[in-house]
Formats: C-alpha cells, structure tokens, sequence
C-alpha cells in the first residue's frame, strides 16, 4: 500500500482506556430504571452513538432513553476523572504528528463528551479533525469517516482506521479504506478479524511499531 496520508483514530478503548467505566455507567443508569443490562451487552455496544446504544440495549423502553441517557452521562462524569490514555499514546501520536500524517479521531462519543476528554488530555492540537457520533451518522455507516476525508482531502485508500471494535472495522470497510484492529479494547480478535483488517495488534507499542514501520516504506515508483 501507499504511505498513508491519514491515520483516523477512534477514541474509547483505542486510544482512552475508558471501557470498564462506560459499561459500569450504563450498568448504573439501567438499574436506576430498573432494567436488566449484562456486563457483555454493555461493552459490546461501546462503539455506537448514544441513540443506537439506547436501542440496542434498551428497546423496549423508548419514553425513558432520554432519561437513562442523562444518568449515564452523569455518572460517567462523576466516575471517570481518572480515566485516561493508555500507555504510549502520547508517544504514539507525538510519533505520528512529526513523521508529518494527518491525525483524526472517529468516535461514538457526542461532540460535548468528546470536547472534554480532548481538553482532558491536552490534544486538541495533535488531531486535524474531529469527528463525534452526534454530528454526523453512528458507526458502522461510513459518513464521518466521508467527512473527515471530505475535510482533509484525502482518499480512502490512503488512510487508515485504527479501532477496537467491529463497528470500527466495519465502518473502514464499507468505503475500502485500509484498517487495524486493536484487541485490546472492547472486541476481541476473533470478532474483528471478520473485517479483513492489515492486522490486529494487542498492545500501544505494537500499533506504534507497525504505523512506524508502514510510514517508513518508500513511496512506490
């Protein structure tokens, strides 16, 4: 392949480690409104935006989505200050940026909550473009990873997806755009093999050693 000109990224449990706190917050608010909610159907839909994470999870109760949204979102607030990147993204991204990539993030966060962990991190910066699942359409249908090629004038098959979930996967997949898979999220290697992926990594430095070494190739003739 090409030298990537664009690496998009997505956030909760790719780059943030944050998937443990999400599905205690969403265990949370459905036993406030009296709903059951596995472990593993809570994780499994980290990935969606808030509106399909409330239909898959919780169908047979629309007139308390809004509600057992707010709860999530408050408990999540309150529970999740130390919450933060895994180890060697900051190295990772601060690699990228000077090998002279483009960096996106393509998440199922809303744009608010998305907003506050960037500030949280300090990463505005390092990121070309962001895009949330409330702006746009909810993975796996492609239309922010369109966006964010529309923005930064880039073609899908140079860049490349970076996630942990099959919604990611799926996403990159549907407009052939080149993609990894992390196993150390939410989905594990078997579900996101099915996707075709360049690789599945298990760890930060592995991703960052493959982005590298991908990077590194001279441009073909």
């Amino acid at each position: 392949m090409n030298r990537p000109e664009l690496i998009i990224f997505d956030w909760d449990g790719t780059l943030f480690n944050s998937v443990d706190q999400i599905v205690a917050s969403l265990q949370f608010a459905a036993q406030r409104f009296e709903q059951p909610l596995t472990h593993e159907a809570a994780q499994g839909v980290i990935g969606l935006g808030l509106p399909e994470v409330m239909q898959t999870l919780f169908p047979q109760v629309p007139h308390l989505h809004e509600q057992i949204v707010m709860a999530y979102g408050e408990h999540y607030v309150q529970h999740s200050t130390h919450d933060a990147w895994f180890d060697g993204v900051a190295e990772l991204l601060h690699d990228l940026k000077a090998m002279g990539v483009k960096l996106a993030v393509a998440t199922g966060k809303n744009r608010r909550g998305l907003d506050r962990v960037l500030t949280k991190t300090q990463s505005h910066h390092i990121f070309d473009i962001t895009r949330a699942a409330s702006e746009t359409m909810s993975k796996p249908h492609p239309r922010m990873l369109e966006e964010i090629l529309q923005v930064t004038e880039v073609e899908a098959k140079n860049a490349i997806m970076v996630g942990d979930s099959s919604y990611d996967l799926e996403m990159a997949m549907n407009i052939d755009m080149p993609r990894i898979g992390v196993s150390y999220g939410v989905h594990d290697p078997q579900v996101l093999a099915r996707y075709a992926p360049l690789t599945i990594v298990k760890s930060v430095p592995e991703l960052h050693h493959f982005l590298k070494q991908i990077l590194q190739q001279k441009m073909p003739a």
